[in-house]
Order: structure tokens, then C-alpha cells, then sequence
């Protein structure tokens, strides 16, 4: 299978994994509300986003595995691709019996701090049901998975994820409308979870003639230690928000973050999985030294992110509160209208999402060690600026604290990028982000008069329509004038 055929497998189950993690994922979220109530959501939320401290026990390390296989595998080294898995195997080993320590001080210790609805035993049985997915992943999973993302086959976990999300949706369901608890609905998502990694096992066990007999001299990750920087800083984007409402506020606010970070991180995710196969895709070049052809692709994977993210965030800016107010309406326990919150936080992850294609060249030339001071700066910014805000500002402050330090990083990734792997010219970047911003302007004050209050699903449904064609319309004129040859690229085909 050549590369090019493998990209598009992989964009197209990527884009089916998410559109269906979306569409479930908006779905359930609704359901745990009626049948459990926004405290028990927000425990479930905020028991998740601690255990997902298991991605910063990884220490990037998942990162740098996957950039180390490109060469082995662009040049069909068995034995060197058998010596990073084999190395790979071992830490992740050694992380799945840290997180399991991990889980049992967070079983006796969290619901201690907690106002839970169900005693300390109830709590704590749910963050070890809750746990044992986390746990299958790296026992049978991630290495697995981070072989077959480097081969440009992740087309294989994807399928496999979207089944079993699909699964546990219907599963949920009739086991909630069976009156159910908590604990039993939990308990069946963990066991249909493990439908990815037992596939990949499969899969890498068929088609991969991986030797598990050879003992490795030398450590074949060589910048095995140089992505911790970077996986702190992913983690600290990803779970400071949840974790410091949870610590200096309440459960229901932690319940209000998490549907509003379900909308808008669904989006983000959305966004990512264009750029599925890209990083392996663009390493691949890298070690083949076929520079003018990357540097073609990459001027217009940069155009076509920043395009799509304005797109998607200009609609989600513009509806994502209204949506809100009638996904929750009849909820009366917490207030789920907060306008101002939206917006920072849509703008935050429009950011993160900007930053993708100077970060995925980053990853795919491995420079981690290069560019962890930034990561670090990031994280000391993002948990700062959150600490000192939430006690006055609850959700917006966190929201800014995360705005701050996305912003930052991505400014500085686009300035790396220029002065170190391509011939890049940081003005082009500031010419993205201005005509970004003026296509927003434009957008806000076309959109500005639109009825968004006391919607009912049929009329935020037409809502929908009259501002994705507003949006896509001036989107469409600001590219004419200012991006005209990507433009024409694309009506001829030529754009890949």
C-alpha cells in the first residue's frame, strides 16, 4: 500500500471515528444528566480527568516512539523496528504499575475531598471501574497503536474505536432506561473499550514479523527522555482547566465546563483527525530528504488548517451557547448559560488548533528537546494564570489561563519552525493570522444580530443553516482575495 493510499484510508476513517465520537458523544452526556443528575456528571468528569494523569506518567514518550519508527520502517528494519517495540513494551509495563499505584492513592484519598451523592464507597468504586480502561490501553494498546499510527495505518484502530463507541452508546442506553446504576453503565463501557487494543493486538500479531527474542544492548529510543516537556505541556492543555475547577470550585461547575469542553474539544478533535496520517506522512519525507515536495505540501496543509479551523470555530462561536441552552433545558441545578465562558474557550481551542501544522512538523522531525523550554513555559503560564483567576472569575479565569498559554506556545512553534526545519518565512504565519482575524470580524458582525436566546432544536437548527452560509460565505470571498491560488489548486484538483 503506497503513501498516498494510506493517507487518504487513513483521513477517511479518522474523519468517520470522530464524526460518530461526536455525534454519540453529544447524545450520552444528555442522558447521564437525566437519569444521574449534573453532580454524579460532574464527578464522572472530574474522576476521568484525574485519571487521565496516566498520559502524564507517559511522559511524551509515546511521541518519540512513534518518530523513532520512521526510519526502520521507511527502510523495512525488522530487527530495529522489533528493538523500539520490545523497548517501547517495557516502559509502558512500568507506567501501567505506576498508574495502578496511582489509582489506588486516588481511590482512598479523592472522594475525601469531594461532595459526592453516595458515600466515600460509592466514589471510590467508580474511579476503579472508571480506571480499568486506562489500564488495559497500556498493558495491550499503546505500543500497538503508536506502531501502526508510524506505519500510516491507523486506519486499524480508528475502525476499531468507532465500533465500539457505536457499541457503547446502545449498551448505555438500554442499560440506563433498565434502570441501571452508575456503576453497572460504567462497568459495560470499560468491557466494549477494550474492543481497540485486543484488534490492534491482532493486527500488529498478523501482518508485523516482530522479533521478541532479541535482547537489546543499546536503547534504541534515543530521545526517549526529550519529550517529557512536550507531554506535560499536552497534558497541562488538555486536563488543568477540570482539575483546578475541581480543586477551587464546585462539582457543578466542573459539569458546566464539561459540557461546553464536549462541544468544543468534539470540534477540535474534528480538526485533528485531518492531519491523521499527516506527521507519519511528512516523517517519512524527512528521512527520504525530498524537501521541495515537503515543502509544497506543507504550505498548503498550513492554509488548508487555518481555513477549516475558522470555519468551525466561527460556527461553534456563534452557536455553541444557544446549543447548550436547549441541550440542557429543563436542567435547573447548575446555570449552563455562560456566554463569555464560551467564547474564551472556543477562542482557546481555535488556537490549539492553529498551532497544528507547525506542530506536526515539529513532531515529525523529532525535535523535542529543541523546543521543551517552550512546553515548560506553557505549563507554568496556563496553571498560573487559572490558580489566581478561578476564585474571582470561576470559568472565564481558567478559560483566559488556558488562552494565554496557547497562544504563547503557538506563536512560538510557527517561529521554531522558521528559523529551524523549513525555508519559512515567519511573515507568512502573521499573514494567516491576520486574515484570520479579520475573516472573525467580519463574521461577528454579520452574525452579531442573529435571535439567540428561548430556542427550541427546530429553530437552533435553522439558526445553524443561516450562519454556516453566512460563514461560509464570507470565508469563501476573504480566500478569493487574499488566497486566490489555493482556491484555484483546489477547483483543479491539484491540492493533495
Amino acid at each position: 500500500m503506497d503513501r498516498e493510499k494510506k493517507l487518504k484510508y487513513n483521513t477517511i476513517s479518522a474523519v468517520i471515528n470522530q464524526i460518530v465520537t461526536i455525534i454519540f458523544g453529544f447524545v450520552l452526556p444528555k442522558f447521564f444528566l437525566q437519569y444521574y443528575g449534573s453532580t454524579i456528571y460532574g464527578l464522572i468528569s472530574s474522576t476521568t480527568q484525574f485519571l487521565s494523569v496516566v498520559t502524564l506518567m507517559e511522559l511524551g514518550i509515546g511521541a518519540v516512539v512513534q518518530s523513532a519508527l520512521y526510519e526502520p520502517l521507511a527502510k523495512n528494519d525488522i530487527r530495529g523496528i522489533s528493538e523500539i517495540v520490545i523497548s517501547a513494551e517495557c516502559f509502558f509495563r512500568k507506567i501501567a504499575f505506576a498508574f495502578f499505584i496511582y489509582t489506588i492513592v486516588l481511590i482512598f484519598v479523592y472522594p475525601n475531598f469531594i461532595q459526592g451523592v453516595g458515600g466515600w464507597f460509592f466514589d471510590a468504586s467508580l474511579i476503579a471501574i472508571i480506571a480499568i480502561s486506562s489500564l488495559a490501553e497500556y498493558f495491550f494498546g499503546m505500543t500497538y497503536k503508536l506502531l501502526l499510527m508510524a506505519d500510516q495505518r491507523a486506519f486499524i484502530t480508528l475502525s476499531a474505536q468507532s465500533i465500539a463507541v457505536v457499541l457503547n452508546f446502545i449498551i448505555c442506553i438500554i442499560l440506563m432506561k433498565l434502570g441501571a446504576s452508575i456503576h453497572v453503565v460504567k462497568l459495560s463501557t470499560v468491557l466494549v473499550m477494550l474492543l481497540r487494543p485486543v484488534t490492534q493486538c491482532l493486527y500488529v500479531h498478523k501482518n508485523y514479523h516482530l522479533d521478541k527474542t532479541i535482547k537489546l544492548k543499546n536503547e534504541p529510543i534515543k530521545q526517549k527522555w526529550n519529550g517529557v516537556a512536550q507531554h506535560i505541556a499536552y497534558y497541562v492543555t488538555n486536563n488543568t482547566d477540570t482539575i483546578v475547577l475541581s480543586l477551587f470550585s464546585t462539582l457543578e461547575n466542573v459539569s458546566v465546563y464539561a459540557i461546553y469542553n464536549m462541544i468544543v474539544n468534539g470540534i477540535r478533535q474534528l480538526i485533528l483527525t485531518l492531519s491523521t496520517g499527516v506527521q507519519a506522512m511528512f516523517g517519512n519525507m524527512l528521512v527520504n530528504q525530498e524537501y521541495d515536495e515537503l515543502n509544497e505540501r506543507f504550505k498548503k496543509f498550513e492554509w488548508l488548517m487555518h481555513t477549516i479551523v475558522v470555519i468551525m470555530f466561527s460556527c461553534v462561536g456563534v452557536l455553541i451557547v444557544p446549543f447548550v441552552s436547549v441541550y440542557t433545558k429543563g436542567i435547573t441545578d447548575a446555570n449552563y448559560y455562560q456566554p463569555l465562558f464560551a467564547i474564551l474557550l472556543t477562542l482557546a481551542q481555535c488556537v490549539y488548533c492553529i498551532r497544528l501544522p507547525y506542530n506536526t512538523m515539529v513532531l515529525a522531525a523529532g525535535h523535542y528537546k529543541q523546543t521543551q523550554m517552550s512546553a515548560i513555559i506553557e505549563m507554568i503560564l496556563n496553571v498560573i494564570i487559572s490558580v489566581v483567576l478561578v476564585f474571582n472569575f470561576g470559568l472565564v479565569g481558567v478559560a483566559i489561563g488556558t488562552l494565554v498559554a496557547l497562544s504563547y506556545r503557538t506563536i512560538y512553534l510557527a517561529w521554531y519552525l522558521a528559523h529551524n526545519i523549513l525555508e519559512y518565512e515567519l511573515s507568512h504565519f502573521l499573514r494567516c493570522i491576520i486574515i484570520d482575524f479579520l475573516t472573525v470580524l467580519i463574521i461577528a458582525a454579520l452574525t452579531y444580530p442573529l435571535e439567540l436566546r428561548d430556542l427550541s432544536y427546530g429553530s437552533w437548527v435553522i439558526l445553524a443553516f443561516k450562519s454556516i452560509g453566512t460563514i461560509l460565505t464570507v470565508v469563501m470571498i476573504v480566500n478569493f482575495i487574499f488566497n486566490r491560488k489555493h482556491i484555484f489548486e483546489i477547483l483543479k484538483g491539484k491540492i493533495r
